[in-house]
């Protein structure tokens, strides 16, 4: 009985608070990448700083910093003028995904999962994400329901009150 009623409470956290599996990315590591992205700029192969500014634009829309999320996906926008292979392609709109996510634009995340599941459908990183996102979307409703339910009560209450002080 108390493991059930433990879960249950999980559940409702889980529900109030987003609870989503993505990872986090410290500010550590964000500066490492900036180091690397840095250091392979001059005299290394195209290939070598396009890996690095990809593992940057990773660290920086998992990052818990809102600035950070916003330049990850400034850069991500900008690569996808030139997105290379139909997979770095799926990575980068993934990554766009996680970083709208993460900004609170769920819908424009959707859209960029679809996309990249046109590319690999069965890809299931992009699958579960696409779950949580939309989970997030209804939840939203949900929560939008309850506040206006709630607004309108208080209204009806208000004018009932005022229609039993006249009387």
């Amino acid at each position: 009985m108390e493991a059930k009623m433990g879960k249950f409470f999980d559940s409702i956290g889980a529900f109030f608070t987003g609870g989503d599996q993505l990872p986090w990315c410290d500010r550590d590591i964000v500066l490492g990448c900036e180091r690397e992205v840095a250091e392979v700029a001059n005299g290394t192969s195209d290939e070598i700083k396009k890996e690095s500014i990809m593992r940057l634009s990773w660290a920086l829309v998992h990052s818990k910093q809102p600035e950070d999320v916003q330049r990850g996906l400034a850069m991500l926008e900008d690569s996808l003028v030139n997105p290379g292979s139909p997979l770095q392609k799926r990575e980068k709109l993934y990554l766009l995904a996680v970083g709208n996510f993460r900004s609170g634009d769920y819908s424009r995340s959707r859209q960029l999962l679809e996309q990249s599941l046109e590319i690999a459908p069965d890809w299931r990183q992009a699958l579960t994400l696409k779950k949580t996102v939309e989970d997030k979307i209804a939840k939203d409703g949900v929560i939008g329901i309850g506040i206006a339910a709630t607004a309108a009560g208080l209204v009806v209450g208000g004018i009932a009150a005022a229609l039993a002080r006249k009387k």
